[in-house]
């Protein structure tokens, strides 16, 4: 039996549409509010839509925002995994200065989405949980890109220093607490990716 449509778009496609609508609606508030203001009633309010729809598309308050937040985390890591394979791995400044790039207009030029990613976990017991489970992914992304040379110990280690030492320059940055210009910032963050680079070889 074929799927009914309304106005010509199905059903499918209208809960799609709909589950979009939520999701950046709670990535907005969290970035721009912090997660407290991320509640149901908020949500739909702005999204203008009823709890019958929210409901068809998350069991709750919680769960709308760990899928925002995996949402922006994936990007992040999509971005990084692009800059990677779109470099030439044997320049390693330009494939540096590429993924610092990347993720920098992604935290940065979209700050809503750095702050949900990197400054609301610290608020939010919730995503707290949850950013430590995905850390791994960002450390492996990492560590796959260091010299290899040494020992994986060597390498893990110096992957998890690296990756909370740039989430802490950009939550700073983001924060306010870390003024320093953005230009500056992207060079000091090239130059710790290249000394861990170079600590391995």
């Amino acid at each position: 039996m074929a799927e009914r449509s309304w106005g010509g778009t199905k059903l499918a496609d209208r809960r799609a549409a709909r589950r979009q609508t939520l999701l950046d609606t709670a990535e907005r508030l969290a970035g721009e509010e912090g997660c407290a203001a991320v509640t149901v009633r908020s949500v739909c309010r702005q999204a203008r839509l009823t709890d019958r729809y929210f409901y068809e598309s998350f069991s709750g308050r919680d769960d709308l925002l760990l899928a925002a937040f995996e949402r922006v985390a994936d990007e992040a890591r999509g971005a990084l995994e692009q800059a990677v394979a779109l470099s030439d791995p044997r320049q390693e400044e330009v494939r540096a200065r590429a993924a610092v790039a990347a993720f920098v207009a992604l935290v940065l030029d979209a700050p809503h989405k750095g702050r949900l990613l990197l400054l609301e976990p610290f608020a939010d017991p919730v995503l707290g949980a949850h950013s430590h489970r995905l850390m791994p992914v960002f450390t492996d992304l990492v560590g796959g890109q260091l010299s290899r040379a040494g020992d994986d110990i060597d390498r893990r280690m110096a992957a998890h220093a690296l990756v909370g030492g740039l989430a802490s320059l950009f939550a700073g940055w983001l924060h306010g607490t870390l003024d320093v210009p953005r230009e500056r910032l992207e060079a000091h963050c090239v130059a710790l990716v290249l000394a861990a680079t170079a600590s391995r070889a």
